[in-house]
């Protein structure tokens, strides 16, 4: 089967539909350092289906970032395929996992999602801008006022409050309708007011851009909220 381009707009890939978002085959992934090795993944077997909110639960040292370092084209697995909408990510070469990341992907870490002497809206413009992105004018102002950060526009990144932080970074993924939302304990540390308010935001993205919403959590409101529970565990899925 032909397997299409990752760099289609989504509106363009309409019949993209038959491929998974994220496919990971008989996943391996070892960490050497000198004579010790650390197995992160052991045969990882999963798929996320396009436009499925997904969270991601297990204890330290299941596998979760490294899953999401990987579903990211941050690293490479050390054995097994990753596929992300029917194309291997290990067979792009780093310029082309570069403009996959660019392009289709919106990370969101706990912490240090945005360039802190930047305004919000500055970080929502030069995020679009390195993903080779149209700008229209007002465009970042719309995307931060549909997370509720109208007032906070012109404010200096470093000056917002956690949970303002982690909807501007949403913002910047609505803006760029990230085909794929990886956010690695996004309420981390937040209260649970500003975490209900970050997962709103989260859980919109798949309304609004049509984005697949993968949340790696340990929060039990969060695992309550989203379509799927995907536990690793000893980086395997655990059933």
């Amino acid at each position: 089967m032909e397997v299409r381009s990752l760099y289609e707009e989504p509106e363009q890939a309409v019949e993209q539909i038959e491929w998974p978002a994220i496919e990971c085959h008989d996943v391996f992934k070892i960490f050497r350092s000198g004579p010790t090795e650390t197995v992160a993944l052991r045969g990882l077997d999963l798929r996320i289906e396009p436009g499925e909110v997904v969270a991601i639960l297990g204890a330290s040292g299941s596998g979760k970032s490294t899953f999401m370092s990987l579903a990211a084209g941050l690293d490479r697995p050390s054995a097994g395929e990753v596929r992300a909408f029917g194309s291997s990510l290990g067979t792009l070469s780093e310029d082309d996992l570069a403009t996959y990341r660019a392009r289709q992907v919106g990370l969101i870490f706990q912490s240090d999602n945005l360039w802190p002497t930047l305004t919000a809206a500055e970080n929502v413009l030069i995020s679009l801008r390195l993903a080779g992105k149209d700008v229209e004018a007002g465009q970042a102002e719309s995307a931060l006022a549909a997370v509720g950060l109208a007032k906070c526009s012109r404010h200096r990144a470093a000056s917002l409050s956690g949970g303002e932080k982690q909807r501007v970074a949403v913002a910047i993924a609505a803006a760029r309708k990230a085909r794929i939302v990886l956010a690695d304990e996004p309420t981390g540390e937040l209260d649970e007011r500003n975490e209900w308010i970050v997962l709103e935001a989260l859980l919109s993205l798949r309304s609004t851009v049509g984005s697949t919403v993968v949340i790696v959590t340990h929060s039990e409101r969060v695992a309550g909220e989203v379509d799927r529970v995907i536990e690793l565990r000893d980086g395997r899925v655990h059933s």
